[in-house]
């Protein structure tokens, strides 16, 4: 019941107020496992992809969403539950990326759509720093296709630092599949992981149009 509130209510009034312009819907697989590689300007991007996208796409979300107490720690669980089709992984060691590497395959071989952004932290400056290699471990790991996606409009939504959203138009463009069935089963070669995630990049950036850092990102702490 609560999911199709959201369905019906809550996603159609999200796209009323903000009035998404939203390109390549044809370019998503309605079936079987894809991840959606999108680049990272805003806390609001794991809103904005499921209410733009075809189907139902899961993300991970660090577990301290799903475990707050009182009001907040109920509204929360439900919007990471109901809204972006979270799944709570820990985070912090070497132990909890690989545990989210998993929780990520695991969506993937059931055939659902998982949502990632291989910059691994937002950027602050609107450029589109390196990826990191998880998005091509997935991809070569699980045999699924990598669709590029570009946002534009989230990061003025809720500019960092800033805890009440804005009205601001979004735009999302879903990119053309990339598929890697050559490298399939390659998923534990430096060179094939680099490879892959350079490609899914350089089809990110063709769609965002942003400037390339030619470098990784740092957190939002440090910076």
């Amino acid at each position: 019941m609560i999911d199709l509130v959201t369905k019906l209510v809550l996603k159609p009034l999200a796209k009323a107020l903000y009035r998404p312009t939203i390109e390549g819907l044809e370019n998503v697989p309605r079936k079987g496992g894809v991840i959606l590689a999108s680049n990272h300007m805003s806390f609001v991007d794991s809103v904005v992809i499921p209410l733009a996208a075809p189907r139902q796409v899961f993300f991970l979300a660090k577990a301290e969403y799903f475990t707050g107490t009182g009001l907040k720690g109920a509204v929360s669980r439900f919007f990471f539950t109901h809204v972006i089709n979270a799944v709570p992984v820990e985070r912090g060691s070497v132990r909890a990326a690989t545990a989210s590497l998993d929780e990520g395959l695991e969506i993937l071989t059931s055939g659902r759509a998982f949502g990632i952004y291989p910059e691994g932290t937002r950027s602050l400056d609107g450029r589109l720093y390196r990826g990191k290699t998880g998005v091509a471990w997935l991809a070569l790991t699980a045999g699924v296709p990598v669709v590029p996606v570009a946002l534009e409009g989230p990061q003025h939504i809720l500019p960092v630092g800033k805890r009440i959203p804005r009205l601001h138009k979004i735009s999302v463009k879903f990119g053309e599949p990339l598929r890697f069935d050559e490298l399939h089963g390659q998923a534990r070669s430096a060179k094939a992981r680099r490879q892959v995630t350079d490609e899914v990049m350089a089809a990110i950036q063709a769609l965002s149009g942003q400037e390339s850092a030619e470098q990784y990102n740092e957190s939002p702490k440090a910076a």
